[in-house]
């Protein structure tokens, strides 16, 4: 993921430009407070490993008693669902993996709640606008550097 020099918050893939920011709540199972006891130190550490293997920046991230506040930027090619479903499905196994004795709590080896709750995090009016009138600016610059006619394959006109 390469960054760009005038702006830290958005990054490049190779054709496009992006700056998908998400504010992500999930809770576990029934609302247990079981994230701050001795687990919460091991389930931050399972969310930034996969985080980090889906090229999701974790950009501020806190657990409270009984669910978990993330602001994360996700990859336009990963939709926020798919994310959702890898992150919780995973980390359920790696918190059962670790710590056997949650299996007769839990039952099921279902660790979080069913959904979450997701907000975007986007950008002003204004900036938008203004990114909307540099475009068009520069699509203007490059239209006039092509303007090469081109003649139909088969016609030759």
């Amino acid at each position: 993921m390469k960054r760009l020099k005038n702006n830290d918050d958005i990054s490049s893939l190779s054709h496009t430009k992006w700056n998908c920011q998400y504010h992500i709540v999930f809770t576990p199972k029934y609302r247990r407070k079981a994230i701050y006891n001795k687990l919460r130190r091991d389930i931050g550490r399972y969310l930034r490993r996969l985080c980090e293997y889906q090229n999701v920046e974790i950009i501020e991230a806190n657990a409270c008693p009984d669910h978990i506040h993330m602001l994360v930027k996700i990859p336009p090619k990963l939709s926020v669902s798919k994310f959702m479903g890898y992150l919780k499905g995973k980390s359920a196994l790696m918190i059962f993996e670790e710590h056997a004795n949650l299996k007769y709590n839990y039952g099921n080896r279902h660790f979080w709640a069913e959904g979450y709750f997701v907000s975007t995090v986007g950008l002003n009016k204004n900036t938008i606008k203004k990114y909307i009138q540099e475009q068009e600016i520069e699509d203007k610059i490059l239209d006039k550097r092509s303007l090469k006619e081109y003649k139909h394959p088969f016609t030759g006109k």
